[in-house]
């Protein structure tokens, strides 16, 4: 099999340290622990940010502070979350992030690896309203990645959404290797089993990368049976803050350190960060 690419979604944007103190919020964390990933055997970073009071924000100035503290820090691979999260306002009140907010990403300096489209519009089961994905929107966002040179990583919630990437691809929006995050587990989208993810790698173009992310109880045997596949993996606070029945997870590194110990038990050599920026097919 070729070697295993994982990656860590650190933060997330939806809970925070009172489903488990570990999880970084603030610049400082996030890079720190970011750093100890990288130590640890992650080659990519997924990234959320926080404002001080531990809200998911849409500050650019946030994301560049986030962006230069990792860069100064370790070479891993910057993907910036393109659905941004549930932005608390100063009344209290939820939203998702708007078109507006998610297209300004496209702009971040300093530059980022990757940016995520999630490639459909859908009931995300823990927002209360719909996560909106445009197919148009969707093209402009990937067409500008595209002139800066930004990787991008498609999140296919449902078979559907993998039919809208290919739907990009022919519009010359996205270039090969397109790489797939299959994801599973999240109320409103496909649910997490054996079958969901054989049918969802099925749909999938040859030659394109893929990885399985599974939020949640199912989050560790689902990546396992993955990796069996040849899949890429994803773990992080922001997918599961429990390192078993009961017990929080001590920190991201923690569960890095775990999925690279399997995979070695399984006889897939872990990527380097080189490694994932070639097959990732990104530009720095």
């Amino acid at each position: 099999m070729e070697k295993l690419i994982i990656s860590v979604a650190q933060t997330g944007g939806l809970h925070g340290k009172s489903s488990n103190p570990a999880l970084p919020e603030q610049p400082d964390e996030i890079a720190q622990s970011a750093y100890d990933c990288y130590n640890a055997g992650a080659s990519v970073c997924h990234i959320h940010v926080r404002d001080k009071q531990g809200r998911t924000t849409a500050d650019l100035n946030v994301y560049s502070d986030v962006l230069t503290k990792i860069q100064s820090k370790c070479p891993i691979i910057t993907q910036v979350g393109g659905g941004i999260g549930t932005i608390v306002e100063p009344d209290g009140r939820s939203r998702g992030a708007t078109l507006e907010e998610k297209m300004a990403l496209t702009a971040l300096a300093p530059k980022p690896d990757m940016l995520t489209i999630n490639a459909g519009t859908f009931d995300f089961g823990w927002i209360a309203e719909p996560f909106i994905n445009p197919m148009d929107w969707n093209e402009d966002f990937a067409r500008r990645c595209n002139q800066r040179k930004i990787a991008v990583e498609c999140e296919c919630y449902d078979i559907s959404h993998i039919e809208n990437v290919k739907e990009l691809i022919r519009r010359g929006a996205l270039n090969s290797p397109v790489h797939f995050s299959l994801v599973l587990g999240v109320k409103g989208g496909i649910p997490s089993s054996p079958k969901m993810i054989s049918a969802m790698v099925d749909m999938i173009p040859e030659g394109s990368t893929w990885q399985v992310i599974t939020i949640g109880k199912h989050q560790l045997t689902s990546t396992v049976m993955a990796m069996c596949q040849g899949a890429n993996i994803r773990t992080g606070l922001e997918d599961n803050v429990y390192y078993s029945r009961g017990e929080l997870a001590k920190s991201n590194a923690q569960l890095v350190e775990r999925m690279v110990r399997i995979a070695r038990e399984l006889g897939r050599n872990i990527a380097t960060v080189e490694e994932a920026v070639g097959a990732l097919g990104i530009e720095r």
